[in-house]
């Protein structure tokens, strides 16, 4: 199983490659945030990422509900290609 620090490290890479500004999100009094966000030419995009295969705990799932509801993109990530896709040119 790929880990998740693994395929967070690789999208990032590919990312910032890519032209994105990337940034930790660490929100001390709220638990459960996306690991990271990313910003380019006006799009903001929240990811979580996960090891191959797992999906967020019930706290994250809330956490990126309330983003996804003041209209923000969040996306969980569990690949390295999906990530890489995501961020592509």
């Amino acid at each position: 199983m790929t880990r998740e620090s693994h395929i967070e490290r690789k999208v990032c890479e590919a990312a910032k490659r890519a032209g994105w500004l990337v940034y930790k999100f660490v929100s001390p009094t709220q638990k459960g945030v996306p690991d990271r966000f990313f910003v380019r030419a006006g799009r903001v995009v929240f990811v979580e990422f996960k090891a191959a295969g797992k999906k967020p705990t019930p706290l994250q799932a809330r956490q990126i509900e309330k983003l996804i509801d003041q209209g923000m993109e969040v996306h969980v990530i569990d690949s390295v290609e999906d990530g890489a896709r995501l961020f592509a040119g």
